[in-house]
């Protein structure tokens, strides 16, 4: 299929809109903050996959579902993160470094974790035509170069990252939505076929996550902006990376199903996230 074949050109300008809007101060916040980039590095990248295992041993899904579910919780933070953060009023400035640094280790999580899920949930193993080490250079191909190519574009030449963003930014958002579309519309049956048995897990993963890290930050770091920020990045995940994993690297696709679902579900508790951040603030100044 034509879309299919598109996908990893549409992932590529997404990745490459993100990276953009990044800068090399974004990693060296690391040495300025570094127990709330820890602590945010700790909820995204270990606690999110440890949740997603316990969850998937507490809740009985269909094995491919199961690795689905473990592909999500690998992926990096979403592209609407940044911009969500700076809504709920978040530090803005910390969820672009995570997202900088989860960006980039996407290309050995990724494949780190999707060989476990195969190997654990369906007894199958990534080799053959598709190695991990293979399936890493395609993630840094498609995830990773692309954000490094517009962190360069922003280094070199920022007036022209600046006029360049502001139409990559929309168009990228637009190009996201079109890829969990076409993904929702050609696996429709499966997934309302089992919505009864997806659904609770992706919300609690996400849900869950968001708790975690909203709890953790509070009771270690001094400032509430950082801790709504630790929330939000733990998450907003690419589900788009998480689809383009599935479909076109494993060709697999029953395992984009959670990705989808979760793309769904994750921008309804967002919004909800958001409005009740906002009504404290609004509380606050009363």
């Amino acid at each position: 299929m034509l879309v299919a074949k598109l996908l990893p050109l549409g992932l590529a300008f997404i990745m490459f809109a993100m990276g953009l809007t990044l800068s090399i101060g974004d990693f060296t916040r690391l040495a300025k903050h570094p127990l709330a980039v820890a602590l945010g590095l700790l909820v995204q990248m270990l606690l999110l996959p440890a949740l997603a295992f316990v969850l998937l041993g507490i809740f009985s899904l269909r094995p491919q579902f199961a690795a689905g579910v473990m592909i999500l919780a690998a992926c990096p933070g979403g592209i609407t993160s940044n911009m969500i953060t700076h809504i709920a009023r978040g530090d803005t400035a910390l969820s672009i470094t995570l997202t900088a640094i989860t960006s980039l280790a996407g290309m050995l999580t990724i494949p780190l974790i999707s060989a476990f899920a195969l190997r654990h949930f369906l007894g199958e193993e990534i080799s053959g035509a598709l190695p991990v080490a293979q399936m890493a250079i395609k993630v840094f191909a498609v995830a990773t170069l692309p954000v490094v190519l517009g962190m360069m574009v922003h280094h070199f030449a920022p007036r022209l990252a600046a006029a360049i963003e502001r139409l990559a930014r929309p168009a990228s958002l637009v190009i996201f939505a079109f890829i969990v579309l076409w993904a929702f519309a050609s696996q429709w049956r499966v997934m309302m076929d089992n919505m009864a048995a997806i659904g609770p897990v992706v919300l609690a993963l996400n849900a869950g996550i968001m708790a975690i890290g909203y709890a953790l930050a509070r009771m270690l770091l001094a400032e509430r902006a950082q801790a709504v920020t630790i929330a939000i990045e733990g998450g907003l995940q690419n589900g788009a990376l998480g689809i383009f994993v599935a479909a076109t690297l494993l060709h697999n696709p029953v395992l984009m199903t959670p990705s989808i679902t979760y793309a769904l579900v994750m921008n309804l508790t967002a919004a909800a996230f958001i409005a009740w951040r906002l009504a404290t603030a609004r509380r606050k100044l009363a």
